[in-house]
């Protein structure tokens, strides 16, 4: 019973991480380009994410099974919960770590590790390193490619429509006014003080509109409207792909429904991001590349569709690697990409994988040896 409880709070553990540094990707552009806050964002966010957590009980069993380890590595060691505890929790661990250092992660890539690292030394050469290979690290490095490629083009043949349809872009300077009292005279007899008050401005950024129509509506107000639906989609294809890897772990607990499951990693994920997402948020949404609400609406389309279509088809990708790799894409079109903070996050995804692996090998080593 004891270790039953561990691995449904260790699966709880991985369920927060992942909301975290997971929850605000999908809306990292809506902040990003200005067009609305922090906080709804991370409002609509939230809202998407769990729509797309309930959408996975009926649309993603095949990731269910591919993370719940069957294939990789030999039944009965599935049906040990300390095989499962040790994934979820090398993963959680390297997922709340990146967190808090405000680097957006994989938690696939993680999940991934730890199912490495956990196999690897429960049972060895027994391990299926083809499978790990063709099902799970294939798709995770080749879908941020993909994404860039794709966000890369698709901003062109936007922007050449967006000319051809006399749509203008104009820019606006955000300007901040500060009013600071200068002492001008004192008349120590009244024991009056005379002020004149200087303004003083500063200007905080700058932000693109469009100018022109489309179908008699403002070109600005659809933009607005077609970017708040992008982010939703991207946000409920995370929850969709995301939910059934971290409830994969749970199936062997045959006491707990696998919707009961998707339910409860759904309202855990969504504190996750409502608590810690701010940092990974930040990164994602200013330190990539700056960008406009229609830069901003062609990376989430670009993400939504990709993140959508693999989780349909079963394909462990990474909302976070196809999601950054979207952003880049934009960034090396309009040549504002910072490439330090690029190689920043490519190495935290380097490390991400072997991090898990091993944090979760030496859990299951410690737990082998204490039950």
């Amino acid at each position: 019973m004891i270790i039953l409880i561990l691995l449904f709070l260790s699966a709880c553990f991985l369920g927060y991480s992942n909301g975290a540094n997971d929850n605000f990707k999908g809306v990292a552009t809506l902040f990003g380009s200005g067009t609305t806050s922090y906080k709804k964002a991370i409002s609509w966010a939230t809202a998407t994410t769990f729509l797309g957590s309930v959408a996975a009980i009926f649309l993603a069993n095949e990731l269910v099974k591919n993370f719940s380890g069957k294939g990789l590595v030999p039944n009965e060691l599935i049906t040990m919960p300390i095989f499962a505890i040790s994934i979820a929790s090398g993963a959680a661990l390297t997922v709340f770590i990146a967190t808090k250092i405000g680097m957006p992660i994989s938690t696939t890539h993680s999940l991934v590790g730890g199912l490495f690292g956990a196999g690897v030394m429960a049972v060895g050469s027994q391990f299926n390193f083809e499978k790990l290979g063709s099902t799970f690290l294939m798709p995770l490095i080749v879908s941020p490619l993909m994404a860039a490629i794709a966000s890369f083009f698709a901003y062109l043949i936007f922007r050449f429509f967006r000319e051809k349809l006399g749509i203008t872009k104009k820019t606006h300077l955000h300007i901040h006014e500060k009013q600071t009292p200068d002492i001008a005279s004192l008349n120590m007899d009244h024991a009056t003080l005379k002020t004149k008050t200087t303004m003083e401005a500063t200007v905080n950024n700058k932000v693109n509109t469009y100018e022109g129509e489309i179908l008699g509506l403002s070109s600005q107000k659809v933009l607005d409207a077609l970017h708040y639906l992008s982010a939703g989609i991207v946000s409920f294809a995370r929850g969709l792909n995301d939910t059934p890897k971290i409830v994969g772990l749970l199936l062997i607990i045959n006491v707990i429904d696998i919707k009961l499951s998707m339910i409860i990693v759904a309202i855990i994920m969504a504190a996750g991001g409502l608590i810690n997402a701010k940092k990974v948020g930040v990164t994602m949404s200013k330190k990539i590349t700056p960008m406009n609400s229609g830069q901003g609406f062609t990376a989430n389309l670009i993400t939504g569709l990709l993140v959508t279509t693999a989780s349909v088809h079963g394909l462990p990708v990474s909302t976070t690697h196809v999601s950054v790799g979207s952003i880049f894409g934009i960034g090396t079109v309009t040549k504002k990409a910072d490439y330090k903070m690029i190689g920043k996050i490519l190495l935290s995804w380097l490390l991400t994988l072997p991090i898990a692996a091993i944090i979760s090998a030496l859990i299951f080593k410690l737990l082998e040896t204490f039950s």
